[in-house]
């Protein structure tokens, strides 16, 4: 049960993401993605810190810095550089492949090898997005190709390198995705200084929406996000991953008036079944290892009570 209530809330980050679209689109100065990167990244993070009320110390302080541009600084740019250069429905189906990453990445790094089933689910769930964003008339751009899997393989391996580095003894996950959002905010503001140039003037509307961004679609998401990885591990998270796109038609269709095709409909449906099956499939793999590491200790006890013993 403990588990579940975990995952249910790790993916309200990924469903918060999937509503990334339709604030930018009705709130947010147009052509401004990188800004907009650094405003949702840079004050969520010092934000987080401040609550937080820790700084990193020592070796922490690179580590911050190469996972705040992993999972921020690196990620953000080359995503919207995707974005632009791709029909929406081919970014979405490059992030996608994600999972696919991370299954591969943990296996070399953490030692998490992934059964049939979770690779399955990985698969599944990107033929699943990939109906329900994909249009007859997409075309492929190579350098948006490459930077959409590219911005797929850093998010993976931030995502390993999380899992894999932990926490500082006393740490909690907020100080951490404070530490990460303020380091990947920074790299982010020179490349959009030298791309976007100075700022744009910002009326309500447009404070309304990065602050929801700020907020919710980044500091409450990405702490949920790093705290998933904590508890559950890289590859379970990581299965969450095309609810992102699949709440963004929903919203499309809710907020926007998009239409949802048949085709989408089932589309949905086989992204939500593979979700779902991945997360029965970490689970189980979760479960076989915590017995195997029971069994060790209940051998290491047995040992340790028979010298006593004699």
């Amino acid at each position: 049960m403990k588990r579940l209530a975990t995952v249910a809330l790790t993916a309200l980050a990924p469903i918060s993401w999937g509503s990334t679209y339709a604030v930018a689109s009705e709130l947010l100065p147009p052509d401004r993605p990188l800004f907009t990167g650094v405003m949702r990244a840079l004050p969520a993070g010092l934000l987080l810190t401040a609550l937080a009320r820790t700084l990193p110390k020592g070796e922490w302080w690179w580590k911050s810095a190469v996972l705040g541009t992993l999972n921020i600084g690196a990620f953000f740019p080359l995503l919207f550089l995707s974005a632009y250069r791709l029909p929406g429905g081919v970014a979405a189906v490059l992030g996608s492949a994600g999972p696919l990453f991370v299954v591969g990445l943990a296996a070399l790094v953490l030692g998490e090898r992934a059964s049939l089933r979770t690779v399955l689910a990985a698969v599944v769930g990107a033929f699943g997005v990939s109906m329900v964003v994909l249009t007859a008339d997409a075309a492929l751009d190579p350098v948006g190709v490459v930077a959409g899997v590219v911005s797929s393989a850093s998010m993976a391996a931030g995502t390993v390198m999380t899992k894999r580095w932990g926490r500082p003894e006393g740490v909690g996950p907020l100080a951490m995705t404070g530490w990460q959002l303020t380091a990947g905010g920074l790299v982010i503001i020179p490349v959009a200084a030298l791309v976007e140039g100075a700022p744009p003037a910002l009326d309500g509307q447009a404070l309304l929406g990065y602050g929801y961004m700020m907020l919710i679609n980044t500091g409450i998401a990405y702490w949920l996000w790093f705290r998933g990885i904590g508890q559950l591990g890289a590859t379970s998270v990581t299965l969450l991953g095309p609810l992102s796109p699949l709440a963004a038609a929903v919203i499309g269709w809710a907020a926007l008036g998009q239409a949802l095709t048949p085709v989408q409909l089932v589309g949905m449906g086989i992204a939500l079944g593979a979700t779902l099956a991945g997360q029965l499939a970490a689970a189980r793999t979760a479960q076989s290892f915590s017995s195997s590491e029971q069994n060790d200790r209940n051998i290491s006890m047995d040992l340790t009570d028979g010298r006593v013993r004699r």
